[in-house]
């Protein structure tokens, strides 16, 4: 009984392998995905996921609402204390609430009981730090025991998705796999075939691997402080010619740092702040937005940004929840600025791959997207101008790793 676990820093899937039955099992409403968040409600004292705990958040009931977990995976956030619902938790004891609800949907879901599985992980769960990237992995595999799985191996994400896509060929291909995550931008370069998905052991055929720690988030972030942040004041003046802190507005435009703005110190700080502002109609914002716990629906709100411009030129934000007729409209251009740099770096990783696979860009066939934020065309112009010959093609940005890991988890458990 093994199935192949997602967890994603924005939405997490599980797939299980059966005859004539779709791979990813449903989680929440009849849908594939679960939206990797909780919401600790302190009204009720209870605990919601996904789209449900956003959905309570939305509508303004008290308590705190957690999202991209998975980032925090190999940090010294791991073991810190956070206040929830009025007591003090671990974050690993958080995510660990989790992946017990994941696993226990997925089981509802299957009507069995899962005691073995594979779970995704991205290349580098820490960039350029291999003890950390071991922790995280070992700590996500503890969580998992904790949670029932008896036996447990871990598959690197695009890989995966390599998996989902060869049981569509009917010839061989030399395939790059761009997996670009909430957190991580991770790729793999693999021969597939239909003769060669009979094999149980796929080492020979993959020719190299590579990733970066930057996903989806991170666009959202470098959205929200170019073009949202200064809305309330980032980058403003001081009297004294000094430009007003940004930590603040960090810790705002990054989810799992929302609530370290939420404090009585942040406040009586940006109290004092105020009375040297230059612009403190912009001041007068922020402490709307903090007054109002409103940080992460202004996170949504940038999030939603980034998929609008994805598909139009522009995209008008709607702020009356800071601001009784404030609107703001985005062009795809400031979005591309704005992530112009993260996007260098997704590139030159790309390079890096084939370099160390030892593949000039003329010999890859196929491009395969996959993940939630690979649909932001400055992301596939890049890509497509390092590999001019290869065909694009689109995956299940959602589904292609779990079903890919159930896939793995049906030969190595078999």
């Amino acid at each position: 009984m093994a199935c192949g676990v997602d967890f994603g820093t924005s939405n997490s899937t599980v797939g299980w392998v059966r005859p004539g039955q779709p791979t990813l099992l449903a989680l929440e409403d009849g849908k594939t995905t679960l939206p990797s968040m909780l919401f600790f409600n302190a009204e009720e004292e209870s605990v919601s996921y996904g789209r449900a705990a956003l959905t309570e958040y939305m509508d303004g009931y008290e308590g705190r609402l957690m999202r991209s977990l998975k980032s925090i995976l190999g940090t010294g956030l791991m073991s810190a204390q956070t206040e929830v619902a009025g007591q003090s938790l671990s974050f690993q004891t958080i995510l660990s609430t989790f992946i017990n609800e994941l696993k226990a949907r997925a089981e509802t879901s299957a009507g069995i009981g899962f005691d073995a599985a594979v779970l995704g992980r991205p290349v580098h769960f820490v960039d350029d730090d291999p003890k950390a990237d071991q922790l995280a992995q070992d700590t996500l595999a503890g969580i998992a025991r904790d949670a029932g799985f008896r036996h447990i191996e871990f598959q690197f994400e695009p890989i995966a998705a390599a998996f989902d896509y060869e049981q569509t060929l009917d010839r061989e291909t030399l395939t790059l796999i761009v997996d670009i995550g909430g957190g991580t931008s991770d790729f793999s370069l693999l021969r597939l075939s239909p003769e060669r998905a009979k094999a149980a052991e796929r080492h020979a055929d993959i020719l190299a691997w590579g990733g970066v720690h930057i996903g989806g988030t991170d666009f959202d972030r470098a959205l929200s402080l170019s073009a949202l942040m200064p809305l309330l004041g980032y980058k403003t003046l001081l009297k004294s010619g000094a430009e007003m802190p940004s930590s603040y507005y960090f810790n705002l435009a990054t989810w799992h740092t929302i609530n370290f703005v939420y404090t009585r110190r942040v406040m009586s700080d940006l109290q004092d702040l105020f009375r040297d502002a230059q612009e403190r109609e912009k001041l007068d914002r922020l402490f709307k937005l903090i007054a109002r716990r409103a940080g992460h629906w202004l996170a949504t709100q940038a999030e939603a940004a980034k998929i609008a411009l994805s598909d139009t030129s522009e995209h008008l934000l709607v702020l009356e929840r800071i601001e009784e007729g404030l609107t703001h409209t985005l062009q795809r251009s400031v979005f591309e600025n704005a992530i112009g740099g993260l996007i260098g770096r997704i590139e030159t990783a790309v390079t890096d791959v084939l370099r160390n696979a030892g593949v000039t860009a003329d010999q890859v066939d196929t491009v395969y997207f996959t993940g939630g934020a690979s649909g932001v065309p400055l992301l596939r112009s890049q890509i497509g101008a390092c590999l001019p010959n290869a065909r694009h093609v689109e995956g299940d940005r959602f589904g292609s790793i779990g079903t890919g890991l159930a896939i793995d988890a049906a030969r190595r458990f078999a």
